[in-house]
């Protein structure tokens, strides 16, 4: 695996990057939503220490792992600080970072197609929504639009 892939807007970025020091077959994965813009959507529909958004996070990077064992890859804890390059320099993110080798090419796009969509999905659950998912994954223009709509939607 040589390229990166990127999918980032303003509510979230999902990274993955070429980790040559481990090998060739080895990327770094970065991911992190922006607490302050899910906030239109979350506010006052979670206890204060679970934050839709963040839980929704962590759940879905425990399903990437999962989902990575399944195809044959090894994710592993990074202790490191890889992604301060690509985390946003404003406040209100919450991010995580993971290390996964023995990746295969299509694992990534799996990957993206698979979180994303699962982090709104836990959102949406966690805030008692109602709203229709995209069946598949927009790009991440059609997606900020869409979760400007909700915060337009559900927003004081």
């Amino acid at each position: 695996m040589t390229n990166s892939l990127e999918y980032i807007n303003d509510f979230l970025y999902f990274v993955f990057l070429p980790y040559e020091s481990k090998g060739d077959d080895t990327i770094l994965y970065c991911s992190g939503v922006n607490l302050d813009r899910f906030l239109p959507i979350t506010k006052g529909r979670h206890r204060p220490l679970a934050n839709p958004a963040r839980r929704g996070l962590q759940l879905a990077n425990l399903g990437v792992r999962a989902l990575a064992l399944e195809k044959d890859a090894v994710p592993k804890a990074l202790k490191s600080n890889d992604c301060a390059e690509i985390v946003p320099k404003s406040n209100g993110w919450y991010r995580d970072k993971l290390l996964i080798e023995n990746i295969s090419d299509s694992l990534p796009g799996d990957i993206l197609n698979y979180v994303i969509l699962n982090l709104l999905g836990r959102v949406m659950n966690s805030c008692q929504l109602h709203e229709t998912l995209p069946d598949k994954l927009p790009n991440p223009e059609e997606l900020l639009l869409y979760l400007e709509s909700l915060c337009d939607k559900y927003g004081e």
